[in-house]
């Protein structure tokens, strides 16, 4: 199977095709069977299936397919702002513009494209986007998709204004999980995160791993205990308010504070959330332990890491996206958040993404070199 797949001819598995409203999507296959599409629409990747046909991105049933709408679901870029604190859209405007194949895009290292199928694109600003963000720029994306099934995607981003510019980057990854409940986040441990839901105040992560529970001991959510003023939730309230830490209800969104309570914390356990990890290793596990399944992102040039799930009140309030969609989900985003890169003129900027997703029962030793980057 190495031998097949060293003289494996990539251009044979990219199919160029369009979607069903006629926008240019791009597939990508592997010998053994895995692919990943692309959209030329905010040079999205929104689906990535193992050998076996199984989607490991999450789409929601309700997304929008029409332009200048992006989908909810695949990976979204996110450039030149994350969130929506900012003079910009939400997110910027890279995932929301119509991008070009890149036929001569400068060369990578050649790790980055031997015996793997790739597509390159290209954004440039077009006069709608320089009246909003003033900076002339240059954004290559690679979408490659290797022998082992991994997808990688790698962008560059560089300066070709006269004057300097700061920007941040999301990989905004949503990964597709048999029900929240069952996953667990490792890498995190310890670090120091910004709240988006609490005003981007800065916490340290106490916990040994990040772990969701979906809803209280007695049967209800954890919102409607606490906004009801029953069982643990309130008293974990009543402790947060006499100075204790037990339980934290605060005004939550994606991105930034936006009115709504139903973030809880309480022994360990995590519900809603918005944050950023700062100063993160450079390989994240997501362990799905109803599918017997671990994610892992290698990143290189990303040093923040974006997590995020709606869950059920937020879910009910976005309009491209189901009310109990936030069990199937869960973003977890290689990033440049809390320092923006800044370029000078004629200087690039690289952030690196790998997603492989392997067996939980092989993922303890293989996370372990990762981590230690051998």
């Amino acid at each position: 199977m190495r031998h097949s797949a060293a003289v494996w001819d990539y251009r044979a598995a990219i199919e160029h095709t369009k979607d069903w409203s006629g926008m240019d999507q791009v597939v990508l296959r592997n010998p053994q069977g895995a692919s990943a599409r692309v959209s030329l629409h905010g040079g999205q990747v929104f689906s990535w299936r193992n050998e076996q046909g199984e989607e490991l991105l999450f789409t929601s049933s309700k997304g929008i397919f029409k332009p200048p709408k992006q989908v909810r679901g695949g990976i979204p870029i996110c450039f030149p702002q994350f969130g929506n604190c900012g003079s910009l859209e939400q997110h910027g405007f890279a995932r929301s513009k119509v991008w070009t194949v890149d036929d001569n895009p400068p060369p990578l290292h050649p790790n980055d494209s031997h015996g793997k199928s790739f597509i390159d694109l290209l954004l440039k600003p077009s006069e709608e986007d320089l009246k909003c963000w003033p900076y002339s720029f240059e954004l290559r994306l690679r979408v490659s998709l290797a022998a082992n099934g991994d997808l990688a995607l790698t962008s560059r981003v560089r300066n070709i204004d006269g004057k300097p510019f700061s920007f941040s980057f999301t990989y905004h990854t949503y990964l597709s999980v048999s029900d929240i409940s069952e996953v667990r986040v490792e890498g995190l441990e310890t670090l120091d995160y910004l709240d988006n839901l609490r005003q981007r105040q800065r916490f340290t992560e106490q916990g040994d791993a990040l772990t969701f529970e979906s809803e209280g001991e007695d049967g209800g959510t954890g919102v409607e205990d606490a906004e009801e003023g029953t069982g643990k939730f309130a008293e974990g309230r009543s402790e947060m308010e006499r100075g204790m830490t037990g339980v934290v209800a605060v005004d939550s969104v994606d991105g930034c504070n936006n009115g709504f309570i139903d973030l809880f914390l309480y022994c360990g356990f995590i519900w809603q959330v918005d944050r950023v990890y700062l100063s993160c290793p450079n390989a994240i596990a997501i362990l799905d332990h109803g599918r017997k399944r671990t994610y892992v992102i290698r990143k290189d040039g990303l040093p923040d890491v974006a997590v995020w799930n709606p869950w059920e009140k937020k879910s009910k309030a976005m309009v491209d996206f189901g009310d109990e969609e936030y069990k199937k989900m869960l973003c977890v985003d290689g990033a440049v958040v809390e320092k923006p890169v800044t370029l000078k003129p004629g200087e690039e900027w690289t952030g690196h993404l790998v997603l492989s997703a392997v067996p939980s029962s092989f993922c303890s030793e293989y996370f372990d070199l990762e981590r230690r980057g051998l």
